[in-house]
């Protein structure tokens, strides 16, 4: 003798758009001491259909480039590394590979730094921790030469 009440139904909850990462096919030099970042680094990176390799070390890496004497259109390359930071092997890069493009990565942040000299203003930096979408937005951005997305 009461009315029926109407069943209750749940809201509808949207899923969020899935984030859409750019993707490419250059290969990318990964620099890092760290084994853990650059384990992740490279994940995302041939995740997105870049073809990756990585060192250690500045030195390792130099070594890596001659192997590789073509072929590498990006380094993404920590700037503070026992030995040789990123930036000397940058330097050392540029004089056997000038058209190389560079990404650098940190965990101190860029305005850090540039202010104590250790890269320039300008200069294509991440840092760290970085998400997929962040690592994806810049190493596209400096392969493309778009520099708002580079910085």
């Amino acid at each position: 003798y009461l009315p029926r009440e109407a069943p209750l139904t749940a809201p509808v909850v949207m899923a969020p758009p899935a984030e859409t990462c750019p993707a490419g096919t250059e290969t990318v030099l990964v620099v890092e001491d760290d084994p853990s970042v650059r384990h992740i680094a490279r994940r995302i990176l041939e995740g997105a259909g870049y073809a990756v390799l990585a060192a250690g070390s500045g030195a390792e890496a130099l070594l890596v480039c001659e192997q590789h004497p073509t072929g590498i259109q990006l380094v993404l390359t920590d700037v503070v590394m026992p030995q040789m930071s990123g930036r000397v092997f940058i330097e050392r890069l540029v004089t056997i590979r000038p058209d190389i493009r560079t990404l650098f990565m940190s965990g101190y942040t860029d305005d850090a730094i540039v202010h104590h000299g250790v890269l320039e203003a300008g200069t294509a930096f991440i840092g760290k921790p970085f998400t997929k979408g962040e690592l994806l937005r810049k190493v596209r951005g400096v392969l493309d030469g778009v520099p708002a997305l580079a910085r």
